[in-house]
């Protein structure tokens, strides 16, 4: 079997594979037919262009009104990312709309100054349940609002702002991963803000911002304790001071008449951190039981009949086929007569590595670039925070992209260092033969090359959009289609990117690819490893200290965010998976440069298209 046959028959394979992933996956949101999916556009009450996905039930008619939700993602989210929730609601015949908060998604950029401001209605979470109320096949009589972390803030938002609607919309509320209001602002009394709508909490034992209370000493409650603070209790007890009062328990549905109306009470209390609520089967089980006794579900089915997770894995089969589609298409494309050159006349062998000297600079090399990449990871983000231009309208992005560039600049430093002390006298490390030196056509083509394989690739996401309403992803790893404004945003972080991955392929390829032992492949694994230890090591240090002392340890030494850790858990997979393929197309072309520009660009469409941008 020659190159070109395998190549393409992975490609092909890889096309399989893809449209597998759609048909799956829309099956599955669908209800198999059951539920019509369209995709919203139109200018709210707010004056801002919002974007949701609307999930029509067939029994869901003008003639038999179904129950509604609308629920939305947190920040740095989009719409899709409440797939677990809209799955499973729409198939037990709630009409549901998952929305893209204003500055995310498709959604309007607005100025993060006035998300909150009443004219913009919860950061468009009300001006989407005003749409609800307005669909013929809608019950505007049982609307339900929920979102997870920022989402939950914007339904807490809504509730509010019907409290003073001439006609209230929403009957019922569920805060995933945030807090409700507890007391007055002005006179600390504890209230009742959701009257006699039910109204539920999802409050993670490890959440990462919420669920602290703050105590006499000054101190502040784990999040864990959460159900034992006077905050949870008075929740429970409808708004009343718990002073006195036996203490009330999670997972119990709590009943009240509150102006005529029978209320309900529940805290759900899951051992889970913040991320994990919106991929929990747990979490999912409370919210569909919740909403089944709030507003009635046409369809009622316990709440561990559940199928999302079957869309999540034909979402991750898209991943995995994604992959594969981009380096069997770089594989094609390099048997035309235009791109032929850029193939190598024979494949790299593996440079020996023998002597103490080179050993130290290899592995001494990998160890000091995991230990500045933890170093600045931990102590950086504020520095970032207070030199970001507003010219950078993300900030996750910018922390990244800075984290990334500055790793990236240090791996050069390390490779200068141990080319001009080791590898140009005694290493004999060739600069030419290892593709670091390349001529300018060979580049321009890489160039050239790099773009078409990125933006090929990125169509078929565009495809999976278009035709099935699917996209590829797992858990907060996500490839999406955009609207074209993301590009130009993603111009901006662009270099951020390029020198890293660049960077990262020259090390890991044209220096680093030694032989160790008597297999290949094991060169491989160890660049692999190190690629992804440095966010793997800091993952199992702030989960393990969090579960063990309940709290944040960012919070607890105040030397970052706590969002950085969670931003850590795509990372982890990216970079491993990115040393493996870099080494496919290194061999097949001896050309460092040409898997780092694929990268860049894909990654940094997948950061900017996956966060918050503000206008």
């Amino acid at each position: 079997m020659t190159k070109i046959k395998k190549s393409t028959r992975i490609l092909c394979l890889a096309l399989v594979i893809l449209l597998v992933s759609c048909i799956g996956a829309s099956l599955i949101q669908t209800d198999f037919g059951g539920v019509t999916i369209k995709d919203l556009r139109w200018e709210t009450g707010s004056g801002h262009q919002m974007s949701a996905l609307l999930f029509v039930p067939d029994s869901a008619t003008a003639d038999s009104p179904a129950p509604a939700i609308v629920c939305s993602h947190g920040w740095y989210n989009n719409r899709e990312m409440q797939d677990l929730n809209f799955v499973e609601y729409a198939r037990r015949g709630f009409v549901v709309m998952s929305i893209d908060m204003y500055g995310h998604g498709n959604s309007e950029d607005i100025e993060g100054g006035s998300w909150w401001k009443p004219e913009n209605n919860a950061n468009g979470m009300y001006d989407a349940v005003k749409l609800m109320a307005t669909l013929p096949y809608v019950d505007a009589s049982r609307i339900g609002v929920t979102g997870h972390s920022n989402g939950a803030l914007a339904s807490r938002t809504a509730v509010i702002l019907d409290n003073s609607a001439e006609t209230p919309l929403i009957a019922a509320a569920l805060l995933v991963s945030n807090d409700a209001v507890y007391t007055d602002s002005k006179t600390g009394e504890y209230i009742n803000i959701f009257g006699g709508r039910d109204a539920g909490i999802v409050a993670c034992q490890y959440d990462e911002f919420f669920h602290r209370v703050k105590q006499e000493d000054g101190s502040k409650s784990a999040p864990r304790d959460y159900i034992h603070q006077n905050t949870a209790q008075s929740f429970l007890y409808f708004g009343t001071d718990p002073a006195g009062q036996e203490e009330r328990a999670p997972y119990t549905v709590y009943h009240q008449e509150i102006d005529g109306q029978d209320a309900m009470r529940v805290i759900y209390n899951p051992g889970i951190i913040h991320p994990w609520a919106h991929f929990s089967a747990d979490v999912v089980s409370n919210s569909v039981e919740f909403f089944d006794e709030a507003l009635g579900a046409p369809h009622m089915l316990p709440g561990s009949n559940q199928v999302w997770q079957w869309k999540v894995a034909f979402n991750f089969l898209g991943l995995v086929g994604f992959v594969m589609f981009m380096v069997s298409f770089a594989l094609c494309l390099l048997e035309t007569r235009f791109f032929a050159e850029l193939k190598a006349d024979n494949a790299p062998v593996p440079a020996p590595l023998s002597g103490g000297k080179g050993k130290a600079w290899f592995w001494g090399g990998l160890v000091a670039g995991t230990l500045f990449s933890m170093w600045f990871y931990m102590f950086g983000y504020s520095w970032c925070n207070k030199i970001k231009p507003a010219f950078f309208n993300q900030a996750n992005p910018f922390y990244i992209g800075m984290w990334s560039a500055l790793c990236g600049l240090f791996t050069l430093l390390i490779l200068v260092l141990s080319y001009q002390l080791f590898g140009k006298k005694e290493g004999g490390v060739d600069l030419k033969a290892n593709g670091v030196a390349i001529g300018w056509r060979k580049l321009g083509k890489t160039v050239v090359l790099g773009i078409i394989v990125a933006a090929v690739t990125y169509f078929t996401v565009f495809v999976a959009d278009y035709f099935f309403k699917t996209d590829f992803r797992i858990w907060c790893l996500t490839i999406k289609a955009f609207t074209p404004d993301k590009l130009l945003v993603a111009v901006r972080f662009l270099p951020f990117f390029l020198i890293y991955y660049v960077i990262n392929s020259v090390a890991n390829n044209s220096f680093n690819y030694v032989k160790l032992g008597n297999k290949d492949w094991i060169n491989t694994v160890v660049v692999a490893v190190f690629n992804g230890l440095s966010p793997a090591i800091l993952i199992v240090w702030i989960y393990t200290t969090f579960f063990i002392q309940g709290f944040h340890p960012m919070e607890m030494t105040g030397i970052g965010g706590s969002i950085i850790g969670i931003w850590l858990f795509p990372i982890v997979v990216i970079l491993p998976v990115y040393a493996v393929i870099s080494r496919i197309l290194y061999k097949a072309t001896k050309n460092p440069y040409l898997i780092g520009i694929i990268m860049a660009l894909i990654v940094t469409v997948m950061t900017c298209t996956n966060t918050l941008t503000l206008a």
